[in-house]
């Protein structure tokens, strides 16, 4: 059977291995995710509201994060508007909140500036608690952490406080620190 799903030029298929060394199995699908929402949304780039999106529907620690079944379900269906063509003033331009600066490094071509914040994000997240491998709510929190990018306009737009929902992760990262 043949995938049917075109490939994109601006976007190489990602280092499995890579992705496999830095990243737990659920965020690395998280990751696919991502980029596959931007190639079927036809976004030359995968930016953050593409891993929020990814983040609420593959995890479950994440979904807990947000405070219940109306708040989710306003910032997925924000997401959903946005898929289907409610975020097109997007398409086409790099997201780029100025977190990091914009740098044409060709292995990180198809992912935005604020993308790549946040996965390193995550990654120096992950680090401090002495993981080696950053986790789903790694990720949340290294989103919400930059108040210019797509996912945190994403979750105002669903009425969702970024800084609540840092602090709400920090609290379940604490709680799940104390338990295991």
């Amino acid at each position: 059977m043949q995938n049917r799903t075109p490939r994109m030029p601006e976007q190489p298929a990602p280092n499995h291995a890579e992705l496999d060394a830095r990243f737990t199995v659920e965020l690395a699908s998280v990751l696919m995710g991502a980029r596959r929402r931007a190639l079927r949304d036809g976004d030359r780039h995968i930016d953050t509201a593409h891993l929020l999106h990814s983040l609420i529907e593959t995890d479950p620690e994440v979904r807990e994060a947000f405070d219940g079944g109306p708040q989710l379900a306003r910032v997925l269906g924000y997401l959903v508007q946005r898929s289907i063509g409610y975020g097109l003033r997007w398409q086409g331009s790099v997201e780029d909140s100025g977190a990091v600066p914009l740098v044409r490094d060709p292995a990180a071509d198809g992912w935005s500036p604020s993308a790549l914040a946040a996965m390193d994000g995550a990654l120096d997240r992950a680090a401090t608690r002495g993981e080696a491998r950053a986790a789903g709510l790694d990720l949340l929190a290294a989103l919400t952490a930059d108040a210019e990018c797509r996912a945190v306009e994403v979750l105002a737009r669903g009425g969702v406080d970024a800084r609540w929902l840092a602090d709400r992760v920090a609290a379940l990262s604490a709680e799940a620190s104390r338990q295991g």
